[in-house]
């Protein structure tokens, strides 16, 4: 979707929307997930329905309206209506890529049994994977509107994974083909949000995709 792309691509640059409190509506136009991202003030859903549905659900949220594209009720509604899935609202955070190789030692790995590398290969397309010899992954990959995306994952629950987490996060600057790399993270997740915001990621909003499940087609 062109207008995802553009989007993502001024966010990345710190370039946002005007924090109108207003609600912009686009279809999906072959994008695989759906979505919601609330900025400040601003909001935006790009999914498989119709933007009168949309504002109609929207007006009816019961909340305040700067809150309503993220409130739990026209979430249940939109996730009916489209017959997909979501796990939670995200933080959705920016870094600009680096130069050079990545400060840590990884091996690129083709480690497709990997539970999270399992799930990106579901929902992204152009995934990547690296590995430690400790048994981490840094895993890339392109989500909504083409943007390169990250997730990591530690081995083990000792008290160097903080540390290691920061340099995974860091390390993906360093990996990724584009200009910026995105990446999510759970709110209550506060180890991975300081991870994250450590290795120079910056927050822009809040997310939540929408995704089938493998083999549903929906209404």
């Amino acid at each position: 979707m062109t207008d995802l792309r553009a989007l993502f691509a001024d966010l990345a640059r710190g370039r946002f929307p005007a924090p109108d409190g207003t609600t912009t509506v686009w279809p999906l136009a072959g994008e695989p997930e759906a979505g919601v991202l609330a900025l400040t003030a601003r909001s935006f859903v790009f999914a498989d329905t119709d933007e009168g549905w949309v504002r109609e659900r929207l007006a009816r949220a019961g909340s305040d309206p700067l809150a309503a594209s993220l409130h739990p009720s026209f979430l249940s509604a939109l996730l009916e209506r489209t017959g997909r899935r979501m796990d939670t609202v995200d933080l959705l955070t920016v870094a600009p890529a680096l130069p050079g190789p990545p400060p840590l030692e990884l091996r690129e790995s083709t480690a497709h049994g990997h539970p999270r590398v399992a799930r990106a290969l579901r929902r992204r397309t152009e995934v990547r994977v690296w590995e430690t010899a400790e048994g981490d992954v840094v895993l890339l990959g392109r989500g909504p509107g083409g943007r390169w995306e990250t997730a990591i994952e530690t081995a083990g629950t000792g008290g160097t994974v903080p540390r290691r987490g920061r340099a995974l996060a860091l390390a993906a600057r360093h990996l990724v083909p584009g200009a910026a790399v995105w990446a999510q993270q759970a709110p209550g997740n506060a180890r991975s949000v300081r991870a994250f915001q450590a290795a120079g990621y910056r927050a822009v909003g809040a997310e939540a995709l929408l995704w089938r499940a493998p083999g549903g087609d929906g209404p």
